[in-house]
């Protein structure tokens, strides 16, 4: 496993995602309803990524195919959001893409030039930090079923000033997972990890990158609610 092979890995992932995106938004625009394609790409992506993180030998197969789902993904929820704000907030999605790419860029040159060292004790804090956003959605998740909104994630509570809070800490967190990417990534490659983990390594930066990506886009939502 080397950083190069890596990166190169994550690049092609990219295109996979950016191909399968850009046919969804297409299909959207088209007429085409893509709420059922949203829901199955969710639910096989969640499956494959599972997968991928206990069987990271099946990275070749797996990463490339998280990848087309993840971008039917997106591509879906970008449409609607973009169609949904596009009188409010238009280019909501391009400031999304762009300011996502500028939060990436940040925070390598901030690992790279070690201005963020990345210790056990900041790895500690930045897990627990999602494990806790991730048991909140969770919760959230399951009280929707019983038309319980939480006030934060709320619709009718989209552009409260406590909602972009969150929204902001959520945004921060997903930001500093880049850096235990990037740090997993070259302790792999120094342990001299097999070749296979080139993909679990661009595997896991992708995911990271989507959550970061959707959050941002949750975000500037919230904004363009609390001017409206």
């Amino acid at each position: 496993m080397t950083q190069s092979g890596t990166m190169n890995k994550f690049f092609l992932m990219s295109l996979l995602l950016i191909s399968s995106a850009v046919f969804t938004w297409n299909a959207f625009y088209q007429g085409v309803n893509i709420m059922p394609w949203m829901l199955v790409s969710v639910i096989l992506g969640f499956i494959a990524a599972l997968v991928l993180t206990f069987k990271p030998v099946w990275g070749s197969f797996l990463a490339p195919v998280y990848a087309l789902l993840e971008g039917v993904f997106l591509g879906s929820v970008s449409a609607i959001y973009n169609n949904a704000f596009a009188k409010v907030a238009p280019g909501i999605v391009t400031q999304a893409v762009g300011l996502t790419f500028g939060v990436v860029i940040a925070m390598f040159a901030l690992y790279k030039f070690n201005v963020i060292r990345v210790t056990e004790k900041l790895k500690s804090i930045i897990f627990m930090a999602t494990a806790g956003i991730a048991v909140f959605y969770l919760i959230a998740m399951i009280l929707r079923f019983f038309n319980i909104d939480i006030m934060m994630v709320s619709d009718a509570n989209r552009g409260s000033m406590f909602g972009i809070g969150i929204s902001l800490f959520v945004v921060g967190i997903a930001a500093l997972n880049l850096l235990l990417d990037f740090d997993r990534i070259d302790s792999l490659a120094k342990q001299g990890a097999p070749k296979y983990m080139e993909w679990y390594g661009a595997f896991g930066l992708m995911v990271t990158i989507v959550w970061l990506y959707l959050e941002i886009l949750r975000l500037l939502s919230r904004f363009a609610s609390n001017k409206n």
